[in-house]
């Protein structure tokens, strides 16, 4: 799979939710992926790089101060500069920023997106909501519920510490502020990686002392996976449909996409990430074959209803000449 640039992903959650512990189990299950992490403590101590230093590929931290609010000098831009740096030997497969637990999201956001250093793309917004603390938080802090309701991916943090009553209280009640995005159990801080980012070809990784891999704990085994492919061209407009209607356990959509309106032929890589939708537009690579082929990842997924959800998609008949037919695809569409 190809991609634009290395993603740049936004942890965020109020203070106490487990970023750092889902921060931290990113790290050590990720064993085939190369993370670069921004840590913002809020404190003159910077603990949370502390407790993460051991196990990223690469880590800087702005300490003493929210990254949100002290970036107007371009800090975000200069951190990610030297986290992306070719210096730093292989590239990173994403990047990590964890907000400290006063942050803004969404200025967060918009610093990410606003950055112009080359190589990387905004790659969505986590946040980690305390299954344990979560109504009481929201009675304090009502803007909680804005935060939650721009979120790409939700991860309910702490679910091993209440019962299965006052989770699904809470998961309905995520629902009602944001009723796209996917929500995500993450008892320990445990979630995959692959939810949240490309995951490359395996690399050799040096196992930390006295740490042994134990198969039956790897999220993946949590996970299903889907796979679609059509010889034939998708109708634009159904297929957009199908996108902004996705079932929400639907966590991430990623390949390739043959449309059948004319002069758009080219090849078009999608790629999701919760309530975000981009698509990269290019040429076909000589020799391949123009066919539409997608993996959709997620959790509870009803395979045959998906695969004949998207084969619905697929266009009857010779080549479209409405060149409106495109416009949902080109808003999301990186250059259109």
């Amino acid at each position: 799979m190809t991609r634009a640039g290395i993603p740049v992903v936004v942890l965020a959650g109020f203070l106490g939710a487990g970023k750092t512990t889902v921060l931290n189990q990113l790290l050590r299950s990720a064993a085939d992926v190369r993370l670069g992490v921004v840590v913002n403590d809020f404190g003159a101590v910077g603990v949370d790089a502390l407790l993460v230093a051991g196990w990223a590929d690469a880590t800087v931290s702005l300490e003493n101060g929210c990254l949100c609010c002290s970036t107007e000098d371009g800090t975000v831009e200069e951190l990610l500069a030297r986290l992306t740096a070719p210096r730093r030997g292989p590239g990173l497969d994403a990047v990590l920023i964890e907000a400290s637990g006063v942050a803004e999201p969404a200025a967060m956001v918009r610093r990410v997106l606003d950055s112009r250093v080359p190589g990387v793309e905004y790659g969505g917004l986590v946040v980690a909501v305390d299954a344990v603390e979560f109504e009481a938080t929201r009675a304090r802090h009502p803007r909680l519920d804005d935060h939650v309701a721009m979120a790409d991916v939700l991860l309910l943090t702490k679910t091993d510490l209440v019962d299965g009553e006052q989770l699904a209280r809470v998961a309905a009640r995520c629902r009602e502020l944001n009723a796209f995005a996917p929500v995500v159990p993450a008892a320990n801080g445990r979630v995959d990686p692959r939810l949240l980012f490309e995951v490359g070809p395996p690399r050799q990784r040096q196992l930390a002392l006295g740490e042994e891999p134990d198969h039956a704990e790897h999220l993946h085994t949590a996970y299903d996976a889907v796979s679609f492919t059509s010889e034939a061209p998708l109708d634009p407009r159904a297929f957009v449909r199908w996108l902004d209607a996705r079932p929400s356990g639907v966590f991430r959509v990623k390949g390739f996409v043959h449309f059948a309106v004319d002069g758009h032929g080219q090849r078009f890589v999608l790629h999701t990430v919760g309530a975000a939708v981009r698509f990269e537009r290019g040429p076909w690579p000589r020799g391949a074959r123009r066919r539409t082929e997608l993996v959709l990842v997620g959790a509870g997924l009803d395979a045959e209803r998906l695969r004949a959800d998207l084969a619905a998609c697929v266009h009857q008949g010779g080549p479209l000449e409405d060149e409106l037919a495109m416009m949902g695809v080109l808003r999301s569409t990186e250059g259109a």
